[in-house]
């Protein structure tokens, strides 16, 4: 065989057959359909809505399947140990820093200053329906809906806590098998198999999905809801972009990969992300593509499903500048105290955010409360913007899950920043 013939290039996809391309077509052409056709982009709902619940109806199969597998391959208890504990203290550290940040952008900026909202025009169901769901999200009710009804339960509610802590206990359980445990890991592997393949098939539906939602949010709100509280938004996203590039970028560069390189690897997830809404929608191709870089699948299991609950970054910034933005426009003064209250309350209510509707306005009511001054009908005025904010809390979120896998992964000795540096080029 000459070695022309040897060396013959592999054939690559062209342009448009490449999901994160058809993506970005679909949002640009969902949100022309929004703006043109607003009626017809309000009837499309249908395909974002169901394209998320796709997704979401395999993640705890998929959950389930890689914890287990992770977990019960692991002999080393006291690495697990040691993995649960690096973790929860990141989380911790980096999610109060986003807070802090976030605080600090919104008392400079003011956006709210100004804006003499006037509460009477707003409808106030809107927040005293948060507030009521906030009552609920105390710490003991916290930990007892981690523990589902029964153990199909968990898998039912797609709350990914109870998901996480039945993948546990099954495989601790399998650990305790002895001969039968590489049988029973066979068949979870089979079943982990036959998750991913079918979230392959659902995948190709995503640029349905992004161009239903997008329509929909155009549609609905207009292209004028892009303006609407502008000074906000703008403010959110040029915090987040900063809190990434710097403090996630600063993280990735002291394990030795680029906060850059790791966002060109992760581009199709992260335009799934933006044209769902939903960074739930991208975990099955984030566990694929951490364990691809090198990450072992018990720090994968461990780490990005916890960090959906505990390291919600994106959702930590956007609490603490909309409590300061509504007490600004609502002409309420905040003093230093009263800002530390609403830091430390905004630690416990943030991680009280996964798998609860209306997370944002929820967990935001949660944190108001602490600071009554603020008075709860003013989150109606979050609600005309709060979708396009929805975008930048689940792309940051996802971001820093990913960041958080891989520092993890490398405090471990799990794969070298060489190899990491390497593999993240392809």
């Amino acid at each position: 065989m000459s070695s022309s013939a040897s060396a013959a290039p592999a054939r690559t996809k062209p342009w448009y057959a490449i999901l994160y391309v058809q993506v970005l077509i679909a949002v640009a052409v969902g949100v022309a359909i929004g703006a043109l056709r607003p009626e017809l982009g309000r009837q499309l709902q249908p395909l974002g809505d169901g394209f998320i619940k796709l997704v979401k109806m395999m993640i705890a199969p998929i959950i389930f399947c890689t914890v287990v597998h992770g977990v019960a391959s692991m002999t080393d208890m006291r690495k697990l140990g040691r993995i649960g504990f690096k973790t929860l203290l990141y989380f911790e550290v980096v999610s109060t820093l986003a807070l802090i940040i976030g605080l600090a952008v919104v008392n400079v900026m003011k956006p709210g200053e100004g804006f003499d909202a006037d509460l009477g025009s707003q409808d106030p169901t809107i927040g005293q329906s948060s507030a009521d769901q906030a009552k609920s999200l105390t710490v003991a009710s916290f930990l007892l809906n981690i523990i589902p009804n029964t153990l199909l339960d968990a898998f039912v509610r797609g709350d990914l806590l109870p998901v996480l802590l039945v993948s546990v206990l099954t495989a601790f359980a399998i650990m305790g098998l002895g001969e039968r445990k590489d049988a029973v890991m066979r068949a979870v592997d089979c079943v982990g198999e036959l998750s991913f393949g079918i979230m392959r098939i659902v995948v190709r539906f995503a640029p349905l999905g992004a161009m239903g939602a997008m329509a929909f949010a155009i549609g609905k709100f207009g292209l004028k809801a892009l303006h609407h509280l502008g000074a906000l938004m703008a403010g959110f996203y040029l915090t987040s972009a900063v809190f990434v590039l710097v403090v996630l970028g600063t993280i990735a560069a002291v394990c030795g990969f680029s906060i850059f390189r790791l966002l060109s690897y992760l581009r199709e997830e992260l335009l799934l992300v933006l044209g769902t809404s939903s960074s739930e929608t991208a975990l099955p191709g984030m566990i694929l593509k951490l364990k691809r870089l090198g990450c072992a699948g018990p720090t994968v299991g461990l780490v990005l499903p916890t960090g959906y609950s505990f390291n919600l970054d994106g959702t930590n910034i956007y609490m603490s500048m909309a409590a300061v933005f509504l007490a600004q426009a609502t002409n309420t003064p905040l003093g230093i105290g009263d800002q530390i209250s609403l830091l430390l309350v905004a630690m416990i209510s943030s991680k009280g955010a996964s798998g609860v509707t209306g997370a944002g306005f929820v967990t935001l009511a949660a944190t108001l409360i602490v600071v009554p001054k603020i008075p709860i009908a003013s989150l109606a005025l979050l609600v005309g913007i709060d979708r396009f904010m929805s975008e930048c809390r689940a792309i940051t979120n996802l971001i820093g899950n990913g960041v958080a896998t891989l520092v993890i992964s490398r405090w471990e000795g799990e794969l070298s920043a060489e190899t990491l540096r390497e593999r993240l080029k392809s």
